[in-house]
């Protein structure tokens, strides 16, 4: 019977050391692979100061998951909204993920203004978000004593006071911004409240080419973005927007340093668009996993369309 016992308790150990660092893993690229919309569709979850870029109301779904169905996959949801009252935009962001047994959740609100520099549609644009932070272990998934005290001890941690900020100049053609998100461990130097790998900068570039007229309208815009994430080197995005048929069609592709690739499809249209994005593993988990499928919706509700 010993020997027995003591190669189930071995098998038992080696089960949770899989599972501990299935969970590592997957929580890390949540930042290091973040929501592929960030780039083109969505900025605003990338920068504040993006909150009502286009005028009237709009609305963005995003949801991605691991293309793997295993128990304790990454899945991420995030929902934004934002209008543009004449130079003032007022938005709402909120982000879900989760890992394994491991959930975070973010809500924010954003204040943003836009200030007119010129011809060309040029923008001077701020973004001021603040919102709260929860981590949690959700009980009623947790196969076991659910009553251990790590796991209340975990539970019973206060939500925490987040924000970000962020700028921007905008034209037609011209796009440069900058965003700090995560705001609170710059003034707050006690970091042990998150995670290693929480997002320090973000900064962009892109240039939008137009070529043709009307129905054969063609339009090019490629964008390098620079990515701080602690506990990493700095991670560079590089890669482009093609939009065909009048801006009716996207294809879209970013080649991120972590020797990962992001490929996107996508309809638009007056009132609404549609992308589809599948991301490639980092070169550091490729063996474990095969990759993220994300879909996200962009909603016009008013406004030029």
């Amino acid at each position: 019977m010993y020997p027995t016992k003591f190669l189930c308790h071995k098998r038992s150990i080696a089960a949770v050391m899989f599972l501990t660092l299935t969970i590592l893993q997957t929580t890390v690229k949540a930042q290091l692979n973040p929501m592929a919309t960030q780039y083109f569709q969505n900025q605003y979850l990338f920068n504040p100061a993006m909150a009502g870029i286009n005028d009237g109301l709009n609305i963005n779904l995003s949801l991605r998951k691991q293309w793997s169905s295993i128990p304790g996959a990454p899945a991420t949801q995030a929902a934004s909204a934002e209008y543009l009252v004449n130079r003032a935009a007022f938005g709402v962001n909120f982000y879900n993920d989760q890992s394994g047994l491991l959930r975070s959740t973010r809500a924010v609100a954003t204040y943003a203004y836009h200030i007119p520099l010129g011809e060309e549609n040029q923008k001077l644009n701020f973004g001021l978000s603040a919102g709260v932070l929860s981590q949690r272990v959700p009980l009623e998934q947790v196969v076991g004593d659910q009553s251990d005290l790590s796991l209340a001890r975990y539970n019973a941690r206060q939500n925490y006071l987040d924000g970000d900020f962020g700028t921007s100049y905008t034209s037609n053609s011209l796009t440069i911004q900058a965003a700090l998100p995560n705001l609170r461990t710059i003034f707050n130097k006690d970091n042990n409240n998150y995670t290693i790998d929480r997002s320090l900068y973000f900064s962009a570039v892109s240039y939008r080419f137009d070529f043709g007229e009307n129905i054969n309208t063609i339009s090019l815009e490629p964008k390098v973005a620079f990515r701080g994430v602690k506990g990493y080197t700095n991670i560079m995005d590089a890669g482009a927007n093609l939009m065909l048929a009048n801006n009716q069609l996207s294809i879209q592709g970013m080649y991120h340093s972590t020797k990962s690739t992001t490929l996107g499809f996508g309809l638009n249209k007056n009132s609404y668009s549609i992308l589809a994005f599948y991301t490639t593993e980092t070169s550091a988990i490729s063996n474990y996993t095969n990759g993220d499928f994300e879909i996200s919706l962009a909603l016009k509700l008013s406004g030029k369309k």
